[in-house]
């Protein structure tokens, strides 16, 4: 490696390192037509060149900094020998990495003021910056995106410091498109080949084969120098040498393959757990520009960078959580980024418990991230009954430890784990020693492992996330999403699904009409679930859809409709979990009392009362009445103030 030295007497000279290479300042710029090459420098003419004043300003820029050395590309390269110029491209990615600053200068950006007229808030060169020349070349890519954030500073033409590579990020990542995380120096490795691609993809270079050469570094290989095959020669050779990795490993994978899948045999699956299972295909996701705000917003925790490993999305019964989860999965399943799901479901067989869950997991982890399979593997093989062991050693052996293990590769970052209805699990205990295990992922660094839960806000979940620190967690509470939006979001699911019925039977154009629609919102009371219920009963009855949507907006007349009855079955089932089956006749019989006077009680108020008012109006201390109500969170919206229950006044 060739650097430069700027002497106190204003000469330059060139010192070739070849190991203990020094401290060393390097610039990054646009070539123009007359630059300061090599043999200039070697002979010790350039100085009348134009791109001689751009090697002063770096030289001088460099001593203000106390470095002593600086390297430039137009003049550190002997491109007339052939092996050095082979060198220095593949080691050009290494250079610009390893050097303490790198300059970058910008011909093409100015600092002068605009005239006064100008009313423009906007910083005088941001224009210039954002248009600049330098962010549409193939070879600067690396030069922006190899050094460290803080070492990046970008000059203007009059040699002004704008600003580094971290101060201007914003700008930088709207220029470039390219994911903050790369700027701020994440190993380009974990980011998608075809994403690397893109991010180069509309860079021009001067010789068509460097759009392949500039690449080099970027996807961490090395390959011959061939000027004059062309561009899409060069691509291809690129293509190749880069999927030479993945080839060795599909090729190890087919050999280890049945002694994998013989070992993955032998952990239980859970049947119907994941998202995407059979069983499951008919069930909902998130309706198009419906939860945007909150989807963007688990999407923006899923692919950050904090120590909150757990996003949990509380609600009431019915207010769409697992639709939400589904659509999650759904999105990073699309990114090759799930690493598994899980789908509770009270009474459900196997998704009903705990008993599978760890193992289930393992077996989609293994089969999401196939590099990570042989981990796994290996921990089955060494502990062959560890399906019957501690729900502790299941998490340790086959999750964590592999993962562990498998560190950074070529794999992304992060991965996303989706547990949908842990409140539906059998057993509190269960409950709380998986929020336990899964709050430990937090420790996990390379690839992190998210993990987005949903549940109803019942006592085991509540008191698990009370033994986790509120750093390891982010909530989000889906009842108390202001009720514009949620009837807004209910408006557009019942257009969207009536229209389908509308179409499939030939109905007029004009139904149901907007003043059903508004009817069928107030109805719903902020419950998804009341109108997916809605859509369904009307939809099964075929050429009766008219007439079974008469049926729900003349239900207050007494008839019970399919989706009050759904809505019953779940309050039901919450009421009769709330109700310990260890309690003697009586006393369950003095429990059927309390429940029958107190929730009743709320059913016929017109507006929410604080549990200080609702305990002097029944006579009862307010003791007895949050006690009654500690296990009825589900289908109760308890703030701090005011108790009330989600249900139909019609």
């Amino acid at each position: 490696m060739h650097l430069l030295e700027y002497h106190n007497d204003g000469k330059f000279s060139l010192t070739e390192f070849f190991d203990n290479i020094p401290l060393y300042t390097i610039l990054s710029h646009t070539w123009g037509l007359d630059e300061v090459t090599f043999k200039d420098m070697i002979e010790g003419n350039g100085k009348s060149k134009t791109g001689f004043d751009k090697i002063r300003f770096c030289g001088e820029q460099a001593r203000r900094d106390h470095l002593q050395y600086f390297w430039v590309d137009t003049c550190c390269i002997n491109k007339s020998n052939a092996v050095e110029l082979q060198e220095a491209i593949n080691s050009m990615f290494r250079w610009y990495q390893n050097a303490a600053k790198c300059y970058v200068y910008l011909s093409d950006v100015s600092t002068k003021k605009r005239r006064v007229s100008d009313s423009s808030t906007e910083c005088t060169w941001e224009t210039a910056f954002r248009s600049s020349k330098w962010f549409t070349r193939g070879w600067t890519l690396q030069e922006l995106l190899a050094p460290g954030p803080g070492s990046v500073e970008f000059f203007s033409q009059e040699r002004v410091r704008l600003g580094d590579k971290k101060s201007l990020e914003r700008q930088i990542h709207e220029i470039t498109g390219i994911t903050v995380s790369a700027h701020r120096g994440a190993p380009l490795s974990q980011f998608d080949i075809e994403d690397r691609l893109s991010w180069a993809e509309d860079r021009q270079t001067t010789r068509k084969e460097d759009k392949a050469y500039s690449l080099f570094g970027i996807f961490d290989i090395q390959i011959p120098l061939l000027y004059g095959e062309g561009e899409k020669k060069a691509l291809k050779r690129l293509r190749e040498e880069i999927n030479k990795p993945l080839k060795e490993k599909a090729f190890k994978w087919l050999c280890e393959g049945d002694i994998s899948l013989k070992e993955l045999d032998r952990l239980p699956s859970a049947a119907g757990a994941a998202f995407n299972s059979f069983d499951r295909q008919q069930d909902p996701t998130c309706l198009p520009n419906t939860r945007v705000d909150l989807l963007q917003e688990i999407c923006d925790w899923a692919d950050g960078e904090d120590g909150r490993c757990i996003f949990w999305l509380n609600g009431l019964a019915g207010t769409g959580k697992s639709a939400i989860a589904r659509t999650i999965a759904q999105r990073y399943c699309e990114k090759d980024r799930l690493g598994a799901s899980f789908f509770f479901s009270r009474g459900g067989g196997d998704v009903g418990h705990a008993g599978k869950f760890f193992t289930s997991i393992a077996i989609q982890l293994a089969n999401n991230m196939p590099s990570l399979r042989h981990y796994i593997c290996d921990a089955i093989s060494n502990r062959k009954d560890i399906a019957s062991q501690s729900f502790r050693d299941q998490w340790s052996q086959l999750i964590f430890f592999p993962l562990l293990k498998f560190g950074s590769g070529s794999s992304p970052s992060s991965y996303v784990l989706v547990i949908d209805a842990l409140d539906e699990c059998d057993k509190d205990e269960h409950i709380r020693m998986i929020l336990q295990l899964l709050a430990e992922a937090r420790t996990l660094k390379t690839p992190r492992l998210r993990v987005l839960l949903t549940s109803r806000p019942e006592i085991p979940i509540r008191h698990g996330f009370y033994q986790i620190s509120d750093a390891d967690h982010q909530d989000f509470v889906l009842h108390n999403v202001p009720p514009t939006i949620i009837h807004h979001e209910i408006s557009l699911f019942l257009e969207y699904n009536l229209g389908i019925i509308r179409h499939e039977w030939s109905l007029r154009a004009d139904w149901p009409g907007e003043v059903v629609l508004r009817h069928l919102v107030l109805y719903a009371c902020g419950l998804f679930i009341w109108a997916a219920t809605t859509c369904r009963f009307i939809r099964e009855g075929k050429q009766f859809a008219r007439k079974r949507l008469d049926t729900i907006l003349k239900g207050s007349s007494g008839a019970i409709t399919a989706p009050e009855k759904h809505l019953n079955e779940i309050y039901l089932t919450v009421l009769e979990h709330s109700i310990s089956s260890e309690f003697t006749n009586e006393e369950k019989k003095e429990v059927y009392g309390m429940l029958k006077h107190k929730l009743g009680s709320i059913v016929v108020l017109l507006s929410p009362l604080s549990t200080s008012s609702l305990s002097r109006l029944l006579h009862l201390p307010k003791e007895d009445i949050s006690r009654t109500f500690e296990d009825l969170h589900a289908i109760l919206d308890i703030p701090d103030a005011m108790v009330f229950i989600r249900h139909h006044r019609r």
